[in-house]
């Protein structure tokens, strides 16, 4: 028997479950990506009032848009499900799984997986296919791998920040706020130009919370485009090195927080 036999039992349970009731599955799907809708909206509208924000017109925001929103959904789609680590914690549930002979963070994975988001990321991923036929660029062999890298980049990044607030809720009662403050906050600022911040925010969204290389850079270094003072547009090409720091510093941040976990105390 394989490693992997165990999650792709689990996996199949839960999306046979979620298919068993196919009017509710569709009406949460179709919620799902009216989400990014309503996200993608509200970008057009902006724009719409003001053609040039931060040095990006809509075009080159759509294609901002499209790498970080496809990035952002498909991190919640396979780590979302950490959002629950309070309640987890709060019931002793966890500790059902610590005695299981499997990591502790795959089985969470794999043990709520929600299909619904799939329409979140379907539509993100289609605005992706569009954005790049809307700019002006040359795409060389570097600009195209780029492109087609970034949202992954992005997804790793945007899951390195579920990863590490799920760590933190080891050490916090109920702290599911201050984190959301940090994952959803610095999705949305994702969302938008880095530039349009003040100096130290637009620090701390690159080299604490890196959400400007999840969306921003990558999309200066496919325009070619300079960036602000101290985010200079070459840090676009290092959106994989930044997503692979930033999960390498989450999953040591989640095995710190398993090893002092004392239990729930029930």
């Amino acid at each position: 028997m394989s490693r992997a036999h165990p999650y792709r039992i689990v996996l199949a349970s839960r999306i046979r479950s979620q298919l068993q009731y196919r009017t509710s599955f569709a009406l949460t799907l179709l919620a799902s990506a009216m989400a990014t809708a309503i996200e993608l909206t509200e970008v057009y509208v902006v724009f719409h009032a003001v053609p040039v924000i931060g040095g990006l017109d809509f075009p080159a925001a759509l294609l901002l848009f499209a790498i970080a929103g496809s990035g952002r959904s498909l991190a919640d789609l396979i780590t979302g499900q950490l959002d629950d680590m309070p309640n987890l914690l709060r019931q002793g549930i966890l500790e059902v799984l610590l005695v299981r002979p499997l990591p502790l963070l795959a089985q969470l994975l794999v043990s709520d997986l929600r299909l619904e988001k799939l329409g979140r990321t379907t539509l993100a991923l289609a605005v992706l296919v569009i954005a790049p036929t809307q700019v002006d660029v040359d795409w060389t062999p570097a600009r195209t791998a780029l492109l087609l890298i970034a949202p992954l980049a992005a997804a790793g990044i945007f899951a390195a920040l579920f990863i590490t607030a799920g760590a933190v809720q080891f050490f916090l009662i109920d702290g599911a706020v201050v984190t959301n403050a940090f994952v959803y906050g610095g999705a949305y600022a994702a969302m938008y130009p880095t530039s349009v911040y003040p100096q130290p925010l637009r620090s701390l969204l690159t080299f604490v919370v890196p959400a400007a290389f999840a969306g921003y850079l990558p999309t200066l270094a496919i325009l070619d485009r300079p960036g602000p003072a101290g985010l200079p547009g070459w840090l676009g090409w290092c959106t994989a090195p930044a997503a692979a720091l930033a999960l390498a510093a989450a999953l040591l941040a989640w095995r710190f927080g398993v090893r002092h976990y004392r239990s729930a105390g029930g």
